[in-house]
């Protein structure tokens, strides 16, 4: 099978890093492969870096013909049997191309994110074009919330995504986190990594941190990441006089040695596709409170391998960060079994439930006409 992949961020997020970690699996798989992606990316320059079969593009808007076009012609050359996007202008760009030229590859959408699409004419179009084989959604959660937009309900398929369970193993500790920052030894540290963004919801984030100290407990708050609402953040830090105890530590390269080094990973995400940084987090041993946002409940099963509350509850956030704090072995056997959980969800898993799709998708093309 011969698979090309679009991706259209210039940016490096959570779709980005799983766009690569499903190539490098499927490499080893014995996958043939392409990436057209925009020029100077953040995707293109780690293609360029890992020696990864890409071409470039030039984005310029989100329904660009010309991309459209392009797309078509690397199909022609490069005989692509399955076109696999992984937002929604790549989704923009394979549809374009079968409408504007005829591009008779079919199209592999992977949809990540757990709010529902637009109803109009135009996104009901492109996600039930005939073209459209399989729609790979990260968790049962998005699943269900794109039924009701689907005419075909069993193009809609769960492949949970993965992560590199490999790098928190023998983690080095280039920086000490506390002695960054000036935290005790018996200051507990509570934080997450997560871009500083609208769905994320930091006004819970930040109240329960305030409810926490409120109760009069040594906790200091890391935020790591960065983001749109980075100033809106800070602003509301200080609105709720939290600046001595929450930290915004921008963005960091050396998070995997950062994340080991948290007693507690609290988000609290109004929205959420699955929740990759919450499997990270299992994976460096660390207990997790979280919200029931999206697929968050299917890798948190409350009070055993972590602590769920709902959505903007931060009074129930709270209470879930003082038992951790409280009681440490509660802590440490949660953590254990997040480590165990955390195994159901690898890169590797990922690649190989991806590969069996395109496998199941094109041994079905064969038999079956699209119907234009």
């Amino acid at each position: 099978m011969r698979i090309m992949h679009i991706s259209s961020p210039k940016t490096w997020r959570g779709g980005e890093q799983q766009l690569i970690y499903l190539m490098e699996e499927l490499n080893t798989l014995g996958v043939w492969q392409i990436v057209l992606c925009p020029f100077n990316s953040m995707v293109h320059k780690y293609c360029l870096k890992n020696h990864l079969n890409h071409v470039t593009y030039f984005k310029g808007f989100s329904a660009n013909p010309m991309v459209a076009f392009r797309v078509s012609h690397i199909c022609k050359r490069e005989a692509i049997d399955l076109i696999h996007v992984h937002d929604s202008h790549a989704h923009n760009f394979a549809v374009l191309s079968s409408v504007l030229s005829k591009n008779e590859a079919h199209i592999i959408v992977s949809r990540r994110v757990d709010f529902p699409i637009h109803s109009g004419a135009l996104s009901m179009f492109k996600y039930n074009h005939p073209r459209i084989a399989r729609i790979l959604c990260v968790s049962a959660a998005i699943r269900k919330v794109m039924l009701p937009f689907i005419d075909d309900e069993s193009k809609l398929e769960v492949v949970h995504s993965g992560i590199d369970l490999g790098k928190f193993k023998n983690v080095k500790l280039d920086q000490d986190l506390r002695a960054e920052f000036g935290v005790d030894e018996k200051t507990t540290l509570a934080g997450n990594v997560s871009a500083l963004a609208p769905h994320k919801d930091y006004q819970t984030f930040i109240r329960t941190a305030k409810r926490v100290i409120e109760a009069g407990k040594d906790v200091k708050f890391l935020a790591i990441g960065d983001g749109p609402l980075r100033k809106e953040v800070k602003q509301w830090i200080e609105e709720a006089d939290m600046s001595n105890h929450i930290i915004l530590t921008g963005f960091r390269k050396d998070v995997v040695a950062m994340l080991p080094q948290l007693d507690i990973f609290l988000i609290t995400s109004e929205t959420e596709g699955l929740g990759t940084s919450i499997l990270d987090a299992q994976a460096a041993g660390v207990p997790v409170v979280a919200t029931k946002a999206g697929g968050i409940v299917e890798i948190i099963t409350n009070n055993e391998n972590g602590m769920l509350a709902d959505v903007k509850d931060d009074e129930m956030l709270s209470k879930h960060v003082l038992h951790y704090i409280e009681n440490p072995e509660v802590r440490a056997q949660h953590a254990n079994h997040g480590k165990k959980n955390v195994e159901r969800f690898s890169k590797q898993m990922t690649a190989q439930k991806t590969k069996e799709v395109y496998e199941s998708v094109l041994g079905r093309l064969r038999d079956i006409p699209v119907k234009e």
